[in-house]
């Protein structure tokens, strides 16, 4: 009786682990072969798990239109220097990212200018553990 218990609690703990495995997207729905450049104004931060995202208002043929960008997960952008505050609404800046591959407005960060000239990257960092030797 006690191995049907130990079973059907490592099926359960099994089950559980792969939902989160499965929640968790890629990177792939952005065209990483290009790189956008726009000057905004930071409308939104998102500081939550489990990707940080920023609303950029730009502004395009003279009306504003608005941006949405994702960024890495809070973690990886503390490893990389970002604070909660490194990036405010009403901040300036110069967004460096990936489009969507699909046209959408918006796309990764991969880094950003901040109206001092300092750059804070990397948005949308891979960690170096999942790179694939030869593979861009």
């Amino acid at each position: 009786m006690r191995k049907r218990y130990a079973w059907l609690l490592g099926m359960v703990l099994t089950g559980l682990s792969l939902q989160t495995t499965f929640a968790h997207h890629s990177f792939a729905m952005f065209d990483m072969s290009k790189s956008v450049t726009f000057k905004g104004t930071v409308k939104e931060v998102q500081w939550t798990n489990p990707h940080v995202w920023i609303d950029l208002t730009v502004t395009e043929n003279g009306k504003a239109a608005t941006y949405s960008f994702e960024g890495a997960a809070v973690s990886v952008l503390k490893r990389a220097g970002w604070l909660r505050d490194t990036v405010k609404a009403g901040d300036s800046v110069t967004l460096i990212g990936h489009p969507y591959k699909d046209g959408r407005p918006g796309g990764s960060v991969e880094y950003l200018i901040l109206a001092d000239g300092r750059k804070v990257g990397t948005g949308d960092a891979i960690p170096p553990a999942l790179v694939v030797p030869g593979v861009k």
